[in-house]
């Protein structure tokens, strides 16, 4: 569906542009250009975030968050605006990019979402499993496990939830094993029950950029050279003097970790720069299978590179 078709913005519902992809596919430019090919037949928009680390102040390089010249005069909304010691959460972006897209329709003006995190995404379209707040004591236990006998145990208690993980992901892991735990139900059958999905109330273009992936990789090597040109560096020098803690989502951010190891004499530069880009390659595949598989229900149209339908 093209973002400027009757269907999509003359419908009954109110129009909503989503544009996701991997890492350094080209998202924001092509977040522009639909934003310009819109001003060219009289419609307003405004872009916001689904970033997850693009959300934080403390990330302007390494989060590649666009500059006041790069947004092109289009307002944007959602980007670092909130404080790298307060945690965000999927559910917590969604509350917020539904009240900038209610925003947004007010005021006769589309919104177009543009991110790379999955789930931001996810959760916004499809609604989000209302799991309890997991009792303390359960989540302690579990996390104290080692991957290799979480893993058994999750077999044992809730195999279909085993059966769709890797053995060796922990993350998931652990998180499925604390559910089943806590609330006696798998997390599969909570995620059945999500709610608070806005798919069904827009009228949805959404497009998917899935580059050639050896072009992807050079771009994601490219950026971080040019991150580090541009002060990569001095902003994780300011993050490590404000002491966070090391499991926070924005110490987390790729680049973070191996440019401190550095500054700490435990990396070469060549070294850190090799490894980052190794991440943030090894980031780019995950998105791309993400994207390729968890949004299909919503009919996606899925581009090669990141040129205006």
């Amino acid at each position: 569906m093209g973002i400027t078709e009757p269907s999509f913005l003359d419908g009954e519902k109110p129009p909503l542009v989503v544009i996701a992809g991997p890492t350094a596919s080209g998202k924001s430019s092509y977040a522009l250009r639909c934003a310009e090919k819109l001003e060219a037949i009289g419609k307003g928009s405004v872009i916001l975030n689904a970033d997850s680390t693009q959300v934080y102040r403390d990330l302007q390089v390494l989060s590649a968050r666009p500059s006041a010249d790069e947004m092109g005069g289009i307002p944007h909304r959602l980007y670092g605006f909130r404080d790298g010691a307060d945690p965000y959460s999927a559910a917590a972006w969604a509350a917020d990019a539904r009240q900038a897209i209610r925003d947004a329709h007010s005021h006769s003006v589309v919104p177009i979402l543009v991110g790379g995190t999955g789930m931001y995404i996810a959760t916004l379209l499809d609604g989000i499993a209302p799991i309890p707040a997991i009792d303390p004591s359960v989540r302690e236990q579990v996390r104290r496990l080692d991957q290799a006998t979480a893993y058994e145990a999750l077999t044992r208690e809730d195999p279909g939830s085993a059966r769709r993980l890797a053995p060796a992901d922990k993350a998931r892991t652990l998180r499925a094993l604390e559910v089943i735990r806590s609330t006696g139900v798998s997390i599969g059958e909570w995620r059945e029950r999500r709610e608070g999905g806005i798919a069904s109330n827009v009228s949805l273009s959404l497009t998917i950029i899935e580059p050639d992936r050896s072009d992807l990789y050079a771009a994601c090597d490219e950026r971080f050279e040019h991150m580090l040109a541009n002060g990569a560096i001095d902003e994780v020098e300011s993050l490590q003097k404000r002491n966070l803690a090391a499991t926070l989502p924005v110490m987390r951010a790729i680049g973070v970790a191996e440019i401190a190891a550095y500054l700490e004499g435990r990396l070469s530069r060549s070294g850190m720069v090799q490894k980052a880009q190794q991440s943030t390659r090894n980031y780019a595949k995950r998105q791309t299978t993400w994207f390729r598989h968890q949004l299909s229900k919503h009919s996606p149209t899925r581009l090669s590179s990141n040129k205006v339908t």
